[in-house]
């Protein structure tokens, strides 16, 4: 007779937050997958929920405590992780039924927990993790996390009382977790951290040996191998850097990307422009050499795309202040741009700061910066009309009823997942899948997005 397996308890999880928050929910997930569990996809069918919690801001918080709300409401067992952990007096006093809360990237511990709910079924038989373990992205790309934590005490953010100080991963177990992706089919690898520039700092770069040869704990030198990867169809896998600090040594990486190492691409997280508003966020004021240092790389990497994100309606900040701010944007011309209206979050040294500015003038501010930086990417955009460039497929339609045509969603290298544009292509086959690389000729544009279809051949 064949063995019967009773059945595996099933874990739900609703995951919020940033995309470090994401790759804490995969190795969460990983971890409770090799230990028997399934996952279930919806409320219903799980014997335990997670949720992993987003504390940035309170309006995150907000959304936090409303997930945790509709889970208990929806299954009854709720487990608490990630961000708002350490608010666990708050969420229990709301959520009195909730089972455990653990803070961020406590994988032990939040694992621990789920045991404990609902004990894990011991199956010898069978192999309960894929090749690269479980993903919440898809099967093309994923986040890479390169450390944890953050050692700058900039006044608005609270990640280092929630994550602590920078510490960052070993360079080889980086590159074999990125070697392991790509073999499993990753595409794209998109970097990050909460200070990309400075891995390695808190080690003081310690090398290890990574296929015969010594390599650093540095950024520079962990983007040069991430180059050398190869994906089964032998081409270099996009290569994508988050939440670059502009320290000097990001120069070093321009050249890998002219050569094609590299994703011509750098998300930095400028938030403001203004030297008055910078000294009082305790960032570093040095807004007119990042725009001769802008210059330089776009003369050594004509392609790079420049994203980042700004704050408007700091307290302190004037008039002048911003329109110095709209000033230096038109001189930057940078093509991606996320703007945010301050938001006073809780623990942050910027709540004690004068000069408070009314909700009101935040958000004409924010009208303005955002129409600004539409234009800006108005202009690049259809300056891309009539260009060839290649282009990754996120999603494939299905075929017109009228002319069978078939549509796809993609992004060009200028575009990483979830925050910046899309390239809307037509006629693309019906071969095409998600995760292909091809070339597009590029027909239109609108202020955020492209048009186009593949090149023949």
């Amino acid at each position: 007779m064949a063995t019967a397996f009773p059945p595996a308890p099933k874990v739900g999880m609703v995951s919020l937050g940033c995309p470090k928050a994401l790759v804490d929910s995969e190795r969460i997930l990983t971890k409770l997958r090799s230990d028997g569990y399934q996952m279930s996809p919806d409320y219903a069918g799980a014997d335990v929920v997670l949720v992993n919690t987003c504390g940035f801001l309170d309006s995150a918080k907000e959304e936090s405590l409303e997930a945790i709300g509709e889970a208990i409401a929806e299954n009854g067992r709720v487990i608490v992780t990630g961000c708002m952990g350490n608010e666990a007096e708050l969420i229990r006093a709301r959520f009195p039924s909730v089972l455990a809360v653990t803070g961020a990237h406590q994988y032990e511990q939040v694992v621990n927990a789920v045991h404990e709910a609902s004990p894990p079924v011991p199956n010898a038989f069978v192999d309960l993790v894929p090749e690269g373990g479980l993903k919440l992205t898809p099967r093309h790309y994923s986040y890479l996390k390169i450390s944890e934590g953050c050692n700058h005490r900039c006044s608005f953010c609270i990640i280092p009382s929630l994550r602590g100080d920078l510490v960052s991963r070993r360079i080889d177990a980086v590159l074999r977790e990125a070697e392991k992706l790509v073999s499993a089919g990753t595409k794209e690898l998109l970097v990050i951290s909460q200070d990309t520039s400075a891995y390695g700092v808190d080690t003081r770069h310690e090398p290890r040996m990574w296929h015969g040869r010594e390599v650093r704990a540095h950024m520079t030198d962990m983007a040069r191998e991430l180059g050398q990867l190869r994906t089964a169809e032998g081409r270099a896998p996009w290569v994508r850097l988050h939440y670059v600090y502009p320290y000097p040594h990001v120069d070093q990486v321009i050249p890998l990307m002219a050569e094609g190492l590299l994703t011509p691409y750098l998300d930095i997280p400028f938030q403001h422009a203004a030297p008055s508003v910078l000294k009082r966020m305790k960032r570093p004021a040095n807004e007119a050499k990042v725009l001769d240092r802008i210059r330089t790389w776009r003369s050594i990497a004509p392609d790079i795309a420049i994203r980042s994100s700004f704050v408007v309606g700091f307290p302190g900040e004037t008039e002048e202040d911003f329109q110095y701010l709209l000033n230096w944007l038109d001189e930057a011309q940078l093509d991606r741009v996320g703007a945010f209206r301050f938001e006073a979050v809780e623990g942050a040294a910027a709540n004690a700061l004068d000069n408070p500015v009314p909700e009101e003038v935040k958000e004409e501010r924010y009208q303005r910066i955002m129409e600004k930086t539409a234009a800006i990417s108005a202009a690049k955009l259809q300056a891309k009309v009539g260009r060839t460039l290649p282009v990754i497929i996120d999603e494939v339609g299905e075929p017109d009823e009228e002319d069978g045509g078939i549509g796809a969603t993609a992004r060009s290298q200028a575009d990483a997942p979830e925050i910046d544009g899309n390239v809307f292509l037509r006629d693309v086959g019906d071969d095409a899948k998600p995760g292909d690389i091809i070339d597009v000729l590029i027909e239109d544009a609108d202020d955020h997005d492209l048009f186009g279809a593949p090149v023949a051949g």
